[in-house]
């Protein structure tokens, strides 16, 4: 009897569950998976067995069978990715350019060979692109101008959305939705999306996406302090193809948001030491993220300067019992916009990389296999994952209604939304 390959049991496993429920289960380390997924290590097949009972065993300990598909186009560390993937969504297809950002989404999600993770969006083949039910965007925002479309409207022209959208990212968005004409899509972008341009980006954005590509699109600002402790706005659109009742008032937010202590390491031995971030004795944060004393007095001037000017710039001191400002992508030059207080006298620090990633829902078992201006970087510009959690939960169900009406041709009663 042939042995059974257990690396294809392991990656299909992995859409399921966390490394950590993983290596709980075979009894042994998170490290041990990641080396068996990145093919650092051979898995051994005498894993197969057990790997294959969880992958049957899995509907009767409440993990989601894949039940839709998604691609995730600007990927990022896959933050959009894990939101929909605990909702029982299979990825089919990701793009993302950074090299660095690949690398920390591969080290979690893993890469399979026959798809691998796809680099310059603007370089890939729209049809080569596998079908997929729902298409989710966190897009960068770029200027172009409505003049164009409201120019051929006045002269009865025919256009398509490239004359409007042509030279910018969204163009990439809108050329897949087209081609592959998804159920749905989740775009996620900044608050001024909105106002960006005059407006005349939103503009584009909107009559794209419903004039021309036919869409019934829902826009909502987030804040994701309800999830985390962290004061930061993003809008989520939502585009569904097919008629539907979808509403963001069904969008669940916790009334009051946790603290910034529930994201700090303890520093009391109460969690593992996790090198370089923490170290021994009882996991203190490393002193390298403790600003230096050049570094803190320039800080201090800087806000000095600009409040007797009248103006609001100026650092963010923090402590256990606050919320965070809106960590960004520049976090690595200094920090200043999240400063960790260490009591009056004391030079404050910066959040480890780790803390970033709980500040934005990552959950600890995400690795972080870059460095520290690259980790910042990265998770700087990623979403607030219980936010697209939160949205998967009212998505899904119209996506599996309407994949269930497609199959049966009869309109079933409404699916819950997923508890």
């Amino acid at each position: 009897m042939p042995v059974e390959d257990p690396l294809p049991l392991l990656r299909g496993l992995r859409t399921r569950m966390s490394r950590e429920t993983i290596a709980n289960r075979l009894e042994v380390s998170e490290k041990t998976i990641a080396r068996w997924e990145r093919g650092e290590t051979v898995c051994p097949t005498r894993v197969a067995p057990a790997l294959r009972e969880l992958l049957a065993a899995g509907h009767h300990a409440g993990i989601a069978e894949p039940s839709f598909t998604f691609a995730d186009l600007f990927a990022g560390i896959g933050g959009i990715r894990l939101g929909f993937q605990r909702l029982g969504g299979r990825c089919v297809f990701t793009s993302e350019w950074n090299e660095y950002a690949r690398k920390t989404y591969a080290n979690y999600f893993g890469e399979d060979p026959d798809s691998p993770i796809a680099g310059d969006i603007t370089k890939v083949d729209e049809n080569t692109i596998p079908d997929h039910d729902i298409l989710l965007a966190g897009f960068p925002c770029q200027p172009f101008s409505i003049a164009g479309v409201s120019k051929k409207n006045a002269l009865g022209r025919a256009h398509g959305f490239a004359d409007a959208a042509q030279g910018t990212l969204f163009f990439n968005v809108a050329t897949i939705l087209a081609a592959k004409r998804p159920r749905a899509f989740l775009l996620e972008n900044v608050k001024n999306l909105v106002s960006h341009d005059g407006g005349n980006t939103f503009g584009v954005i909107q009559h794209v996406l419903q004039e021309q590509l036919g869409y019934t699109i829902a826009c909502r600002v987030v804040d994701g302090q309800h999830f985390v402790p962290q004061h930061r706005e993003r809008i989520l659109i939502a585009g569904f193809r097919d008629p539907t009742d979808f509403t963001w008032d069904d969008l669940h937010l916790p009334a009051e948001g946790p603290k910034l202590r529930t994201i700090l390491h303890p520093e009391n031995g109460s969690q593992p030491t996790e090198p370089p971030y923490t170290m021994e004795p009882n996991g203190k944060v490393n002193p390298k993220y403790t600003l230096t004393a050049h570094l803190w007095q320039y800080l201090k001037d800087y806000a000095a300067k600009h409040r007797a000017a009248g103006n609001g710039f100026g650092f963010g001191m923090v402590d256990g019992d606050g919320v965070a400002r809106t960590l960004s992508a520049r976090y690595y030059k200094d920090g200043s916009e999240i400063l960790v207080s260490r009591g009056k006298r004391a030079r404050p620090r910066r959040l480890t990389p780790r803390e970033c990633a709980r500040l934005m829902g990552f959950p600890d078992d995400f690795g972080i296999p870059v460095s520290d201006t690259q980790a910042y970087r990265q998770f700087g510009n990623s979403v607030v994952v219980p936010v697209i959690e939160a949205a998967a939960r009212i998505i899904v169900p119209r996506i599996l209604e309407a994949k269930e009406i497609e199959t049966s041709g009869v309109k079933q009663a409404r699916l819950p939304l997923v508890a």
